[in-house]
């Protein structure tokens, strides 16, 4: 999948493939039709970076509820005949997650869609986990038939259905099927329940792959053979030195990640490093100064996992280095610090939105980092990064962070985050929107009411608005 083109902050597309709160309070003021055009537009050219964690489709199932808007684009996209050309999840996965929605919201036309995606589409599967947790057992018993003729009668066509109902994400269709009185139904799905169930006992019990020998050695060579072979083994080999390394061992960990090859290197460094061996600071500024890319990113990960003061003390000393070390060294205080580390944290926030933009994954624990110190002089960054991040995690954490540096919080971006894609920034605007907003209280009364909110949401709204509370 491409990365997606995302519009400036200041339109109303970019607004909505953020999934900002602004997005649906423009899209409400904006003319239908442009409003319409641009939600469609994002359901069926989906605008997340990571569109396995971040949250659209409530927000932009919400939209088409308050838009009165139709599913004759979402139908067009899903019947394409690219339907069957381009089988990535992705293409399809938001608008079928979407019509979900829109089923619990009583969109009939939305749950008739789904099952007819369900019966044609190629992202089949997913429709169907839809439809598990709307339909009703007599919608779901009629696509027994239809489902099945997707797997032929024949060895490779049982794999496959075992495989298919082992990997499901919702059993309950499954379940449904399984009770069928029809020997095409009922009976070959239970063949293919007790072909998956016992597949996954095999795995358990024959787990494939090469394992190291029981000695400090042949970890260390178990390491290096794997990183040989294409695969990073440096953290499970970590820990199997954990189980066999003795006092007597630590002169060849130590020789090891000094000078050793570089899968053993990588290990020896992480294993010195969960051990919090004192030497292992030292030999981490030498990995990274002069190992190979390799061995360099796997000691600052290493220097990431570490704990105790030693490791905060050396990234008093490491935060200025303009290398990974040194922004690993910021992360560390933005995690760890004291509130007099407070300017180190505030000047990696602001040199790393400089230079690498408001997306860089080096944010996340910089902003966390400055609401966790309390920096409030951080306010304006973090206003910055909210306002221009494509990343909605990102843009909650900035939230977050504004809640505990930012005075102007409760009257500004609180209010616009109750209609943030993401649940967890909803809960936080939820405990610090100002109420005498009239939008505030009736979208707090909105939320406590909406079956699809998140609890954490509602319990958050309700410890506003519950009875002890004054009136909103």
């Amino acid at each position: 999948m491409f990365d997606p083109v995302i519009a400036p902050s200041g339109t109303l597309l970019g607004l909505l493939q953020r999934g900002r709160g602004d997005g649906t309070l423009h899209a409400l003021a904006a003319p239908r039709a442009e409003a319409l055009a641009a939600l469609n537009h994002c359901v069926l050219s989906d605008p997340r970076h990571d569109w396995q964690v971040e949250n659209r489709s409530l927000y932009y199932a919400r939209l088409y509820l308050d838009l009165h808007g139709s599913l004759e684009e979402i139908e067009r996209h899903l019947c394409d005949a690219d339907d069957h050309l381009d089988t990535e999840e992705c293409r399809t996965g938001l608008a079928l997650a979407v019509l979900g929605h829109l089923a619990s919201y009583g969109r009939g036309d939305a749950l008739a869609l789904l099952r007819q995606y369900a019966r044609n589409g190629a992202n089949w599967a997913w429709a169907l986990d839809e439809l598990a947790l709307r339909d009703d057992d007599a919608g779901l018993r009629a696509l027994a038939v239809p489902i099945l003729s997707r797997f032929p009668a024949s060895p490779e066509g049982d794999a496959e259905l075992a495989a298919a109902v082992r990997d499901s994400f919702e059993p309950r269709p499954w379940r449904l099927w399984a009770e069928d009185p029809r020997e095409a139904v009922g009976a070959r799905i239970r063949a293919a329940q007790e072909a998956g169930s016992f597949d996954r006992w095999q795995r358990q019990m024959r787990p494939s792959g090469p394992r190291p020998g029981w000695s400090v050695q042949a970890v260390l060579d178990w390491a290096d053979q794997g990183l040989e072979r294409g695969s990073a083994l440096h953290v499970p080999a970590a820990r199997c030195l954990t189980a066999v390394a003795g006092p007597e061992d630590r002169p060849a960990i130590v020789e090891a990640a000094r000078s050793g090859p570089d899968g053993a290197r990588c290990a020896a460094l992480h294993y010195l490093a969960e051990s919090r061996d004192a030497v292992v600071l030292d030999l981490i500024e030498t990995a990274v100064g002069a190992g190979s890319r390799t061995v360099a990113e796997a000691a600052v990960a290493a220097f990431e996992r570490m704990c105790g003061e030693e490791a905060v003390d050396r990234a008093r000393a490491w935060v200025q280095r303009p290398d990974a070390l040194g922004a690993s060294a910021a992360g560390v205080l933005a995690c760890r610090g004291v509130a007099a580390d407070a300017q180190l944290v505030l000047g990696a926030l602001r040199e790393t939105v400089r230079g690498d933009g408001p997306d860089s994954p080096r944010l996340w624990t910089l902003v966390d980092g400055a609401g966790r110190l309390g920096i409030a002089c951080a306010a304006p960054v973090l206003r910055h990064v909210y306002r221009e991040t494509a990343s909605s995690h990102l843009r909650g954490r900035a939230a977050r962070a504004l809640a505990t540096t930012d005075p102007s919080f409760a009257t500004g971006f609180a209010v616009e985050c109750l209609w943030d894609c993401e649940e967890t920034t909803r809960e936080v605007a939820a405990l610090h929107a100002e109420t005498g907003d009239v939008r505030v209280a009736d979208r707090l009364r909105r939320l406590a009411a909406d079956p699809a909110e998140e609890a954490e949401v509602q319990t958050a709204v309700r410890s506003r608005i519950g009875p002890d509370r004054p009136t909103v």
